[in-house]
Parts: C-alpha cells; structure tokens; sequence
C-alpha cells in the first residue's frame, strides 16, 4: 500500500489528512457544542439541530449577496456580520420553537425526538420553498482565498485557519457562559434540580427558553462556517446529524471537554481512513470502534461525578 510513496510524501500525506480532519473537527466541535447544551444540559433529543445550522448558513448566503450588492466596500469585513446575524436568527428560532413546542415535552426525551424530526422535515420543506431546492454557494472575501505555504508539499488553507480560531473563541466563550457566568451557575442548577432551583428564586422557564435559544444559535454560528467548506442545501443539515449526536454521546452527554475530545477522535479517524479507504468504509469502521468503546464504556469518554 505504502510503496509507491516515500517517507516524506507519506509525511506530507499525514499533515494534510490531519490538516483535513482539523477542519471536520471544527465543523464537528461547533455543531456538537450546541447540541451537547440542549441534549446533554436539557435532556432534550433535538432531530432538526441541524436546520438550524442550515439556517445560520442561509443567513449567511444572504448576507454575502446583500453587501455584494448594496455595500460592497464593505464586503470584505460582511462574515463577521453574517454570524452575528446567523446567531441571533437561529436562536430566536430556538427560542421561539422551546416555547411553542419543546417546553410541553420535558422528561419525555422519545417525545422530543419524534416532535424535532417532524420539525426538520419542515424546516427542510420551508428551506426548499423559500431558498429553491438547489445547493447555493458563498462567495468569499479575497483574504479568505490561498492557502498558507508550510513547506513545498503542504499547504494549508486560510480560510480552514479561519474556521479552526473561530472554533476556539467559540469554545471559550461557551466555556465562560456556562461554568463563569451568572447564568451557567443558574442552568446547572435548574439541570441538577429544578424544584428546588425554582424554590429559591430562579425563573427555570426563562432558562429552558435562553438555553435552548443558546444552543440553536451556536449551531447557527456552526453554519455560517460550514459556508465555507460545503455548499448550503435545504437537506444539507442531516449530514451531520448523525455524526454530532454521535460525538455529543461518545464524549459524554454532559461534558464540554468529553465533546471536544470526541469530535477530535472521530474527525482524525475518518480523515485518515478515508485516504485509504472509500468515505462511506471510513465511517462505517468509526462508527464500529465507537460502538465497541461505548459497549465497554456506556457513559462516555468523560463523566461528570454526581455526589449521591
């Protein structure tokens, strides 16, 4: 397998692949990050998460056609206003889904679940009839273009360096949000017990409502990245589902740092197989080994310590 190259093309082979499953893995960590706080934190098994990555992304194909059009001095700068936009559309949809929908379905996680995969094939209906069934691309500003030159044979893409920081500010700022914050401690309470949350004061109903909003608009964010890699369909959402769900639940479903090692373990392991191997064999052995490692260590890699 390995004779036609020599060590240094198999190195160069490696640090691109890894490269590659770097930027999976950003994709991954920001899709999971939303959905580890609303399945892991709230309990709730939501199907159409990524619609509401989908919809960050359409925010952001608008956006680029808008300052194209109407501001195009200001095109270069248009996509750090773009996830602020896709941020607050989708979370405002998440908002507005928790109070219409998901507040009624607490405790009944089977619930949740078949009510949010009706609420993906509607928001996929809806994406079709507003945005039209083909794939849309954005345009991005000349200083995301190139690729950075690390030696002769590896080349890096600027606009995945891009998506990799953006990835480590979000991280951050989650991590700030929900373990430094006022209203983190106030979600971990309500999450451990809610009666007696409520009982000293905290309004659970308006937490449910900002944390399911918080973790729609993260996968909102997750989009507007994803512009940048893949082209935005009204389906193009349920490509990742499977695989954020199996990231959320293979680094424990409460975890923040379970979720982050998960999505690097699987965006590094498919990567590389699917050099050698086709994609859909990638992620059929990924998913095996997850299956027997889960199998052996049903709580995931990283479980939190409840004190009984």
């Amino acid at each position: 397998m390995f004779g036609d190259y020599s060590i240094g093309d198999l190195g160069a082979i490696f640090a691109m692949q890894g490269f590659a499953g770097l930027i999976l893995f950003s994709v991954y960590v920001l899709m999971a990050l939303g959905l580890a706080i609303i399945f892991g934190q709230m309990g709730v098994i939501n199907m159409a998460h990524g619609e509401f990555m989908i919809l960050g992304a359409y925010v952001t194909w608008m956006t680029s056609n808008a300052f194209q059009q109407f501001l195009p001095s200001l095109f270069p700068g248009y996509f750090f206003i773009a996830m602020i936009l896709a941020f607050i559309a989708s979370g405002s949809l998440g908002m507005l889904v928790e109070w219409a929908l998901i507040r009624h379905l607490y405790k009944r996680p089977l619930d949740t679940l078949l009510a949010t995969w009706g609420l993906s094939l509607i928001l996929q209906q809806a994406y079709r009839s507003i945005f039209g069934a083909r794939e849309v691309g954005v345009e991005l500003p000349q200083w995301m273009l190139g690729s950075w030159q690390v030696t002769d044979a590896i080349q890096i893409p600027i606009n995945g360096m891009f998506v990799m920081a953006l990835t480590v500010l979000i991280t951050i700022a989650v991590s700030y949000v929900l373990f430094l914050s006022r209203w983190g401690r106030q979600v971990r309470a309500v999450v451990q017990n809610r009666v007696m949350a409520g009982a000293v004061g905290i309004n659970t109903e308006k937490v449910d409502r900002y944390t399911f909003g918080l973790g729609c608009g993260i996968a909102g964010i997750a989009g507007s990245a994803f512009t940048m890699i893949g082209s935005t369909g009204p389906t193009a959402g349920q490509l990742y589902i499977v695989d954020t769900f199996l990231v959320v639940v293979f680094g424990g479903a409460a975890s923040l740092l379970g979720t982050i090692a998960s999505a690097f373990t699987i965006s590094q392991a498919q990567s590389t197989m699917e050099f050698f191997l086709s994609g859909s064999m990638a992620k059929v052995l990924t998913l095996l080994a997850i299956v027997a490692i889960l199998m052996m260590r049903p709580q995931g890699l990283f479980a939190l310590k409840v004190r009984k």
